[in-house]
């Protein structure tokens, strides 16, 4: 859902279950597809499917398949069913084989050259129309770390991505990770018990902010101690809500100017309350 309204009635990104299981299961029917979601998510996927009207559902399918990476143009439901068949034997060890084999090529140029990459974790961070993940946990971090070891080899530490899954430790993976963490990008979400989440402002969701910001700034004092040329990680606030005047405009969903700078101020006074505690 690219508008779904939150309580103080501006508009966020949201993940919904039912609505996956509707276009996966009902709309693509992708061959076993209805044995990777709960019993209760198909019942309520039919049900709200019976009741959408033709717009409806065409409004769905637009939201899901366009404008993918790959076709900034989007893919017909056609199309989509053609490019999740070319995944019918990749598995996630095959999919993380590939990966490593391009690091492997691609890192000793990054270091020659004196750029540090850093590859985005998966997002959602879960499998989705039968598509495996290969950067989700702790676990898969550590294991691309550990087969391409080179601070050239980085990460992108999206919270938000991160953040949905319960099982990782925002805080304790930055710590882990800090010395190779080039890029962070900042946003919480708020989860829901059939997996569905919603983007929440900055401070609020399920990812507890505070803790994360503070590993951050302990991180550039650090590395400012140490002489690095990258004291300072490079941070966005990732996303925000469509709100006010930008309510109004036709904007890039989670990317309109008012809910960014509204994020950015909340995160920027939480650093600097941070900084003058230590």
């Amino acid at each position: 859902d690219l508008s779904y309204v939150v309580k103080d009635g501006s508009k966020a990104l949201r993940f919904d279950m039912v609505d996956i299981a509707i276009f996966d299961v009902l709309l693509l029917k992708r061959k076993n597809a209805d044995k990777e979601y709960k019993a209760d998510v198909l019942k309520r996927a039919e049900a709200k499917l019976a009741a959408m009207s033709e717009d409806e559902r065409k409004g769905l399918i637009k939201n899901i398949i366009a404008g993918l990476p790959g076709a900034e143009e989007g893919y017909t439901v056609e199309q989509f069913a053609g490019q999740i068949e070319a995944y019918d034997h990749i598995d996630s060890k095959t999919l993380k084989k590939h990966l490593f084999e391009f690091l492997a090529q691609v890192i000793p140029v990054a270091e020659e050259a004196g750029v540090r990459m850093c590859i985005h974790p998966d997002d959602p961070p879960f499998p989705i129309f039968g598509i495996p993940r290969v950067l989700s946990t702790q676990a898969d971090v550590q294991e691309m770390f550990d087969t391409v070891p080179s601070r050239n080899n980085g990460l992108t530490f999206c919270t938000g991505s991160f953040g949905v899954r319960s099982d990782n430790d925002l805080p304790g993976m930055f710590r882990k990770f800090a010395d190779r963490i080039h890029f962070i990008h900042l946003r919480a979400t708020t989860s829901e018990p059939d997996g569905s989440f919603y983007e929440a402002d900055h401070l609020d969701g399920d990812v507890d902010m505070y803790a994360v910001m503070k590993e951050i700034v302990l991180e550039n004092q650090r590395r400012g101690k140490l002489g690095y040329k990258d004291q300072s990680i490079p941070m966005r606030p990732d996303h925000g809500h469509q709100m006010i005047d930008d309510l109004k405009k036709k904007t890039n969903p989670g990317y309109s100017c008012i809910g960014r700078l509204r994020g950015l101020a909340e995160l920027r006074g939480l650093e600097l309350g941070i900084l003058r505690s230590l």
